[in-house]
């Protein structure tokens, strides 16, 4: 055990400035890639504050009192309302350009020369810390806190030197996370662009001695989704009873979907008795779910047998070659479902009638073959090392309670080396 004489508690106020994020006007917002990403709650997930923004403040109505809004890499992040995600706490390893911060989410910015920034978020990021935070939002009533309770949360302080070592061995296990997340990104990228270059602008093989008919060429297809497979609208389990959730299979809701090709976790599980509670509602691996209630169009890949939500409608496909195309195709329906899924209140819904209707382009199958065997490697790399992501995330949240309690002594702890990410 480390020796722990000059450890100190103190509250977090007295050593860190803490307070919302701007109150943005709905009508300043756009949902163009312009201007300033808005960070929300839903931008904060599993330790994380992720990029894929939806709304975006125009440069043209910045002023200068914005400033003190703009995400800073020292910064850590709290979410302040939400029944499922109050309390979360996030940063951002790097940031590629200005971020703004919403009302909804508290900025963390430490205002002491003895407090280490990165042992700050490590220390607030801690699960008994979300609890405590989400307990006390929905003790309110209202699933909500404030900067002056996230203030009151009590420190355990070391001597500098001790926080920057302790955040040195967690920060090059996210190190290594972000040289992974980085990886698949590039390999998402590559395979979003294949689609695009054969598919949106129809530059795919062989594309010069195509015929053309009626604008699509020789033997395309406009098909409904239905066309491709069974369509399953999720449900939930009766929450009433507590034997339904906390085991092995997966319950995908939409946030467990951002930024994921893959699901491969959830924060939400259920019982083999949870899951026979609605058998009906089962999903086969590669399946491909599409959220269509709230935030509408967000896409991902199922992993194993799951379930999800009342909000996500799901596709289980006939044809597992079509699998690389039809997760593309999907997600190039999401003005589609915000559009048709419109009600004239705030949040999308879209039904699972409309959706199995939706219509898609199909190109002849043996493009769709060609395709698949393509960008199928690349899609297995993203899973594999979205696996290995796992790995190195529980390996650190491991470490991380002992390391910042004191219970493990930093000097025998070696840092992950650049080699052991494949």
């Amino acid at each position: 055990m480390q020796t722990m004489e000059k450890w100190t508690e103190s509250k977090l106020s007295q050593h860190t400035e803490i307070f919302s994020g701007f109150a943005f006007k709905s009508f300043d917002m756009t949902g163009f890639d312009s201007g300033y990403p808005i960070i929300k709650i839903a931008q904060i997930q599993n330790k994380e504050v992720l990029k894929n923004v939806e709304e975006y403040f125009p440069s043209e109505k910045f002023t200068h009192k914005l400033n003190r809004y703009k995400l800073r890499k020292t910064d850590t992040l709290i979410a302040m309302t939400g029944a499922g995600s109050v309390g979360k706490v996030g940063k951002m390893k790097s940031i590629d350009r200005d971020y703004l911060v919403n009302q909804r989410v508290a900025l963390i910015r430490s205002k002491a020369k003895d407090i280490d920034d990165e042992f700050l978020f490590y220390f607030l990021s801690q699960d008994f810390i979300e609890r405590g935070l989400y307990d006390i939002g929905l003790g309110a009533g209202q699933p909500n806190i404030s900067p002056a309770d996230i203030g009151k949360i009590d420190l355990l302080i070391p001597p500098l030197h001790e926080q920057q070592r302790i955040a040195s061995i967690l920060s090059a296990y996210d190190d290594l996370i972000e040289v992974n997340n980085k990886r698949i990104t590039l390999l998402e990228q590559m395979t979003e662009q294949i689609y695009k270059e054969w598919f949106i602008r129809m530059r795919f093989p062989d594309y010069e001695n195509t015929l053309f008919e009626k604008g699509l060429p020789h033997k395309w297809e406009i098909k409904k989704v239905k066309d491709f497979g069974k369509v399953i609208t999720g449900k939930t389990p009766s929450t009433f009873n507590s034997g339904y959730y906390g085991g092995e299979y997966f319950f995908i809701k939409t946030p467990d979907m951002h930024g994921n090709t893959f699901t491969l976790q959830t924060e939400e599980t259920l019982t083999e008795d949870g899951f026979n509670s609605q058998k009906s509602q089962a999903l086969p691996p590669n399946s491909i779910c599409v959220s269509c209630i709230g935030t509408g169009g967000v896409v991902t890949i199922t992993s194993s047998v799951c379930m999800t939500n009342q909000q996500i409608n799901s596709l289980v496909l006939k044809n597992q070659i079509e699998l690389e195309f039809l997760f593309f195709a999907l997600k190039g329906l999401k003005s589609t479902i915000e559009m048709f899924g419109s009600t004239g209140a705030t949040m999308t819904n879209l039904s699972k009638g409309k959706f199995e209707n939706l219509k898609l382009i199909k190109p002849n199958n043996d493009l769709i073959e060609q395709f698949s065997f393509l960008t199928k490697p690349m899609f297995i790399c993203i899973r594999d090392l979205s696996l290995q992501q796992l790995v190195l995330k529980k390996t650190r949240d491991l470490l991380l309670p002992r390391l910042i309690s004191g219970k493990l002594q930093v000097n025998n702890i070696k840092e992950p080396p650049l080699s052991e990410v494949v």
